[in-house]
């Protein structure tokens, strides 16, 4: 009976996760905004600088968030964006290979952490620089990560595993996510114990607290590559680019806990 409470206690608060992050979509654009596509971690970040450009210069920006594969694939389908900013290099990079992106207009944005994460505002701490035992912390629960194959939380989040050695006890335990502000909702929501996700979407959420950070080391360097999309650059794509570039913006960034790239 503990199981089966568990298992609906976690299906109930995916299928709530997953409605919020349907919020993160798009609304209609005006003639006259810019779409930028762009992942899930990035949200409360961009949606501050997006409001300050357009009271700077009256230009609409229109957020679409969600996990970097996710937009790849729409942009590959058709989808209408002007900018895409990726959680990591590989899905941008397919695009580029696609001729799908203005690959002169390419950049590094920003960078960040990958953390473990607990429920509650003050659970214990785990030492990921040796032995966490993590199958044992977990037990009959899950792992809350995003996809661990195709969203790039989730992928930092399997390497950093298999680095710690810590992956074939732990794989069978884990809960994916279409994204990691899912990820995020589930160990919020106590649906999860823990979770694994940015610095930057934990100090974004109170219901839960950092209990390890994992060395630098153990996955690839977390860098968000931005473009414009081909064929559908305008020079307000090109000055949005450049605004992301200026001081008042990396102040949001860092204020967000994000670093700079590399």
């Amino acid at each position: 009976m503990p199981h089966r409470k568990r298992r609906n206690r976690l299906a109930a608060a995916f299928a709530l996760a997953v409605a919020t992050a349907m919020t993160f979509g798009a609304l209609p654009a005006r003639a006259d905004s810019l779409t930028v596509f762009a992942a899930a971690s990035l949200k409360n970040a961009l949606d501050e600088i997006g409001e300050t450009y357009e009271r700077q210069t009256g230009t609409g920006i229109v957020m679409s968030f969600a996990g970097s594969s996710v937009l790849a694939r729409q942009i590959r389908h058709g989808a209408p964006a002007d900018i895409f900013i990726s959680a990591n290099p590989d899905w941008m990079d397919l695009l580029e290979q696609d001729g799908l992106i203005d690959a002169d207009s390419r950049f590094d944005l920003a960078g960040n952490t990958l953390v473990m994460i607990a429920s509650g505002a003050e659970a214990p701490a785990i030492d990921l620089s040796g032995d966490p035992a993590l199958d044992a912390l977990i037990g009959d629960d899950r792992l809350a990560m995003a996809l661990v194959d195709a969203v790039p939380a989730g992928i930092y989040g399997k390497a950093a595993l298999k680095s710690l050695g810590q992956w074939d006890a732990v794989s069978a335990k884990i809960a994916q996510t279409d994204n990691v502000r899912t990820a995020l909702a589930l160990v919020a929501t106590g649906a999860a114990p823990l979770g694994i996700v940015y610095a930057t979407d934990a100090g974004a959420e109170d219901g839960v607290s950092v209990v390890g950070t994992f060395p630098a080391g153990s996955h690839p360097p977390i860098v968000y590559p931005a473009a414009a999309v081909k064929d559908v650059a305008r020079p307000e794509t090109a000055r949005f680019l450049a605004f992301l570039r200026e001081p008042a913006a990396r102040a949001i960034f860092a204020r967000h806990g994000f670093r700079d790239p590399g």
